[in-house]
Order: structure tokens, then sequence, then C-alpha cells
């Protein structure tokens, strides 16, 4: 942590790519196995981790309208979900 953090706080994490909040997601989530935060601290990077979630989650959901569009665009209607399958030790 930097000296600019209060102690027990999480940094707040400013990425908006998707492989940069999933790095993000991926070291929160790593601090909090590693046992060593307070209560306070782990209920706020739980927060994070949870903010962090839900930017991931519409992030492909415009990326999978983007692939609709271009499917329909092309003339191609057949809307079928994409097989994604995570990499492992990936969330």
């Amino acid at each position: 942590m930097n000296s600019e953090q209060p102690e027990g706080k999480q940094p707040t994490f400013e990425s908006t790519s998707f492989e940069g909040l999933m790095q993000q997601l991926e070291t929160l989530v790593a601090s909090m196995e590693a046992g060593e935060l307070s209560l306070e601290a782990s209920l706020q990077a739980y927060e994070e981790g949870v903010r962090l979630t839900r930017l991931c989650q519409q992030q492909l959901a415009q990326a999978e309208q983007r692939v609709f569009s271009l499917q329909e665009h092309q003339g191609q209607m057949n809307f079928e979900p994409l097989n994604f399958k995570p990499q492992a030790g990936t969330l």
C-alpha cells in the first residue's frame, strides 16, 4: 500500500479494458485468499470485487451484442450463444 491509502483501505482500480479489469480482479482475489486482510479490509475488497465483476459482465454483454449486430448486418440471423470456455486459472 502507498502512503496515500488509509490503513485497511483497498486501492480503487481504474482500468477500463476487460483484460485490465480481470487482472485487477485476480489481484484482489489473491489478496483476499492470502487471509491477511482485516475484516473491514476484506469487506471493502469484496465490494470492489463485486464492482469489478459487474464491469466485466457489462463488457461481455456489450461484446456479445456487437457480435449479434455483426451477424445481423452480414445477413446471418442465427443467434446461438457463444461457447465461452474459461482457461484454467481464470475466473
